[in-house]
């Protein structure tokens, strides 16, 4: 897979796993969504598309090293979200359950995208 589909593809994927908070805030179920969602939502969108971005780049520059690169960078992704948890509870007081919640949909959601990029790539590399 090249770098600007998986971009354009990360970009539809953002908006369409953006679409069901929205929709909760705009009809009546806002407690179901921390107040600072988006930070949150902002965060994790970012961190996938640099994780995606410097795989396929590693991918182009070092083909041998793509597994590697797939494993440090999700790794990467796990100890910045962990950082990101404690700055975010320390500084914010919101409901638990609520935030986990949130929290999860996101996160999951991303690292699905992450790993259908690998299979997509993966497969790709075996059909040659």
């Amino acid at each position: 897979m090249k770098i600007y589909q998986a971009v354009l593809f990360f970009i539809w994927f953002t908006f369409i796993i953006a679409i069901p908070p929205y929709g909760f805030e705009k009809y009546g179920h806002a407690n179901l969504i921390i107040n600072d969602f988006w930070l949150v939502f902002g965060f994790l969108s970012g961190l996938t598309l640099l994780v995606v971005v410097s795989i396929l780049v590693v991918r182009q520059m070092y083909p041998g090293m793509f597994s590697e690169a797939f494993m440090g960078a999700t790794g990467f992704k796990i100890l910045a979200c962990l950082i990101f948890i404690v700055v975010f509870m320390k500084n914010n007081t919101v409901d638990k359950h609520v935030f986990v919640g949130d929290f999860f949909y996101i996160y999951f959601l991303n690292t699905a995208f992450e790993v259908y990029i690998l299979l997509r790539t993966l497969r790709h590399k075996n059909l040659r």
